[in-house]
């Protein structure tokens, strides 16, 4: 309500794109009275990802216009995101959970990215992860 009586065409749109994909989400598997916060999460990055990505292509394409929008709707999504970990505390997690798993070459990176991926969700994007836990165990 808020964005509509401000007339924020950029906010109004991101909010109303995420309330589409959660009533998507909601009514595609067996009908649940809620849907879990983890799942809720996994969209609205979703939605980010794909925005940043938009904006990257519409930005190569000399459309700056539509580049700026698209950014606009991701900031707007950001909002509602975990915070996203820093390069130090990505690594000191990845650390972590190396040294709990006990890997210690490159043919350990399934045991240790599946344990990541679930405990970083939302916090670090897959590519990062993967980047990083191959750096770490090379």
């Amino acid at each position: 309500m808020e964005a509509m009586k401000a007339k924020d065409t950029a906010r109004l749109s991101a909010l109303r794109n995420a309330k589409k994909y959660i009533i998507e989400a909601k009514t595609a598997g067996p009908e649940v009275a809620e849907l879990p916060d983890a799942d809720v999460l996994k969209i609205i990055s979703k939605l980010a990802k794909q925005g940043t990505d938009s904006a990257a292509v519409f930005a190569q394409r000399n459309r700056k216009d539509l580049a700026d929008e698209e950014l606009a709707q991701v900031a707007v999504y950001q909002e509602f995101l975990p915070k996203q970990l820093t390069d130090e505390e990505l690594t000191a997690e990845l650390k972590s959970i190396i040294a709990e798993v006990g890997a210690a070459s490159m043919k350990e990176m399934g045991k240790v990215m599946g344990i990541a991926s679930k405990r970083l969700a939302g916090r670090a994007d897959g590519k990062e992860i993967s980047a990083k836990v191959k750096e770490l165990l090379a």
